[in-house]
């Protein structure tokens, strides 16, 4: 039987600007599968929130959706109407905002805020909307008797855990966590996180969670997609990434992550920055960066593919990878 939830095959998502066309995402494809998440990481600036807001058409000008496909239960999201993208926004597809701080209303309780994208989207009496607003409340660890509070009566944790109940309203199949856990502290991220795991596996949901925290990725996905300059660099079962990264900007972030369980590891940090994408040219957008880039990297953009059943990457040093990977 078919899990897959989301599917994204070779989405490009360009900006306009004043020096030119910027590719902040290109030829981007992966799946998620039901009762699945998919960590998708990267440092700064390297596309990873302009995936989601492709998934869910929120580009607005000057970026634009140029190409690809985004199936969401089978339904292209990118030839659906703007009817049929409301009907699907919170019923079949919802996202975890970055901060829960601004995307709460300061003048609205937050159970009305909850009941809000119930009554929004399903016909159903304002009393039913209420009900479900007390055990979405109480499933994410919130008093249901809260529900008159207002979010300044609230900690960044319980704020974070509102965000939550509100995507998590109307029951949708599928979630995408936005960097969900940024400026909070380091117990209430683990918190958050583990809330997070923990209603996937109850309900069975397909997550997409977006970070640049590769130890707290790690520590709950099923997969990871490797995303750098607007590309998957590298996707595959998280225990492959971990254990044996193929790309070298994988390997790269791997050794910039200190490791609790070997503190005599050595942390080195990756040289330069992301390259900037306006009127970029053909090439391994990595390869300034990159220990064993030679003249095809510099001229010539890898292909993504499989390298061995579950695990894809877009490098030319899997022409010959013991060797060059072997330092």
């Amino acid at each position: 039987m078919n899990r897959t939830v989301l599917s994204v095959e070779n989405l490009s998502t360009y900006y306009k600007t004043d020096k030119g066309i910027s590719r902040a995402v290109e030829n981007v494809s992966f799946t998620v599968d039901k009762g699945e998440i998919l960590g998708l990481i990267g440092e700064s600036g390297c596309g990873k929130s302009t995936v989601a807001q492709s998934i869910l058409r929120l580009i607005e000008y000057p970026g634009k959706v140029v190409s690809g496909k985004v199936f969401l239960n089978k339904k292209n999201l990118l030839h659906a109407t703007e009817s049929e993208l409301n009907n699907i926004r919170w019923k079949e597809i919802s996202v975890i905002p970055q901060s829960a701080m601004n995307a709460l209303n300061p003048v609205y309780s937050i159970g009305n805020q909850v009941m809000e994208a119930i009554l929004l989207h399903e016909r159903v009496p304002r009393k039913d909307a209420l009900a479900r607003t007390k055990i979405l409340l109480e499933l994410v660890g919130i008093d249901k008797e809260r529900w008159k509070s207002y979010p300044h009566e609230f900690s960044g944790g319980m704020k974070q855990r509102v965000a939550i109940a509100m995507a998590l309203a109307c029951n949708p199949q599928m979630i995408i966590s936005d960097e969900s856990t940024t400026g909070l502290d380091v117990l209430t991220q683990s918190q958050v996180i583990a809330l997070i795991k923990d209603l996937q596996l109850k309900m069975d949901l397909a997550v997409m969670l977006i970070s640049h925290d590769l130890p707290m990725v790690i520590s709950i996905s099923d997969k990871i997609a490797i995303m750098y300059a607007g590309k998957i660099v590298e996707w595959a079962a998280t225990e492959d990434i971990m254990n044996a990264p193929r790309h070298p900007y994988s390997k790269a972030l791997m050794n910039a992550t200190p490791d609790l369980a070997n503190p005599e590891k050595r942390v080195v940090s990756i040289p330069g920055t992301v390259p900037n994408l306006v009127n970029i040219e053909p090439c391994c957008r990595f390869h300034t960066r990159c220990p064993y880039a030679f003249d095809r990297c510099r001229v010539e953009e890898p292909q993504f593919k499989e390298v061995k059943t579950g695990h894809f990457t877009a490098c030319f040093l899997e022409e010959d990878y013991d060797n060059a990977l072997a330092t």
